[in-house]
């Protein structure tokens, strides 16, 4: 029933990409959500896209940024990185957008990057996490999520307290978030004194991890647990898997394993599965439950991973910057305005800018996969 639900959502938001959703007649502030709603990365875009649009439509319903309403431009990325470059060169130049916001995937964000740091129009990006992603893209970038850093070191300090010493690693090598999450996961586990017995690679994609799983149950190195470097539409055929094959063992991950696909594709085989992530919807904070009432009530299920709410708070800030802007359209005001923010009060925590770190300090939250559904364990 909620793959179906999801499906339906899907479908709803693929006919709204590539054309412009109109708030209200008259004038708008253009405002580009750049998102992978088809491929890969589908699954956790989309609940972010539904999450950034649900926060424009609150703002028009309040009455807009200083009288003027919010026209979300939108366009399907393809998990693509030459679409999503092209894209995002057409919200700048065909329809005059002055902010661009989007992507859960560093490789993606790095590609629309280039062209809106060259165009000198913020890019306000709603989930890739590479810890250094907007140095290498530039001042006009700006991180909603937290760093793979915060998320790895959370993942580490958590199983080699909770689940065991000797872990097992299976990495993604074709991504540069999947190996950068790997790294400081390593990084911080044997800082804290765990042993990586062994490690495994394979590329996105990938149909059959039949190699890897032969190699590990013939030589698991003692593991206590695993640590599965991957992205999402890869999640569900890993644990199915190795758990089909007989591997038992937790299996650790960070941002973006917190798919719904985990539990559609594995079944009943999903358990002892956790995962570092942005938040917990069982957090029992205002602005989380009004956040989580008001996406169920839009789109009829409730967000389905955290980047629903990286989504809704992107937008949010890009609200928040623009209404101390005297002209909207001056991207260069917009830039400052957004690296201006101070103690912005996200669904996802608290966000702060300064004009040498536009990555925000946050914590991570540790779920587990409990019957099919994430349930929030502890804050690290």
């Amino acid at each position: 029933m909620k793959k179906a639900i999801v499906s339906v959502l899907l479908a709803t938001v693929l006919l709204t990409s590539g054309m412009s959703v109109m708030a209200d007649e008259g004038d708008t502030i253009k405002i580009g959500a750049l998102f992978n709603l088809t491929g890969g990365q589908a699954s956790i875009d989309t609940p972010s896209y539904q999450g950034f649009k649900l926060k424009a439509d609150e703002i028009n319903a309040a009455g807009g940024i200083n009288g003027r309403m919010i026209e979300v431009v939108s366009y399907d990325g393809k998990t693509d990185q030459a679409t999503c470059a092209n894209n995002a060169k057409k919200m700048i130049d065909v329809d005059d957008c002055v902010v661009v916001s989007g992507f859960s995937d560093s490789n993606y964000a790095l590609a629309a990057g280039a062209i809106t740091q060259d165009k000198q129009v913020p890019f306000v990006i709603t989930g890739a996490t590479l810890p250094d992603l907007c140095e290498q893209i530039g001042d006009y970038s700006f991180m909603v999520p937290f760093g793979d850093d915060t998320c790895a070191y959370a993942a580490a300090e958590y199983a080699y307290a909770e689940i065991g010493t000797k872990c097992y690693m299976m990495i993604d090598q074709s991504m540069e978030f999947t190996k950068t999450l790997a790294e400081c996961f390593q990084e911080r586990f044997e800082e804290l004194g765990g042993e990586i017995v062994g490690t495994d690679n394979y590329m996105n994609g990938d149909p059959d991890f039949s190699a890897q799983i032969d190699k590990f149950i013939n030589n698991d190195g003692g593991a206590e647990f695993m640590f599965f470097s991957s992205v999402p539409n890869d999640a569900g055929p890993l644990v199915l898997q190795y758990r089909d094959k007989g591997v038992e063992l937790p299996i650790v991950s960070g941002d973006g394993f917190d798919t719904p696909l985990v539990a559609e594709v594995a079944g009943a085989q999903s358990y002892d599965v956790f995962v570092s992530t942005h938040c917990s919807y069982t957090n029992e904070a205002e602005n989380v439950q009004n956040f989580v009432k008001a996406y169920t009530d839009a789109y009829g299920t409730a967000p389905e991973n955290a980047f629903a709410a990286l989504g809704y708070d992107a937008m949010d800030l890009i609200g928040q910057a623009l209404a101390t802007v005297e002209d909207p359209t001056d991207t260069a005001a917009i830039k400052d305005a957004i690296e201006a923010t101070s103690d912005f009060k996200g669904v996802t925590g608290t966000i702060s800018y300064s004009a040498e770190s536009h990555k925000p300090d946050k914590t991570a939250s540790i779920l587990e996969l409990v019957d099919g559904e994430f349930q929030f364990v502890t804050e690290e």
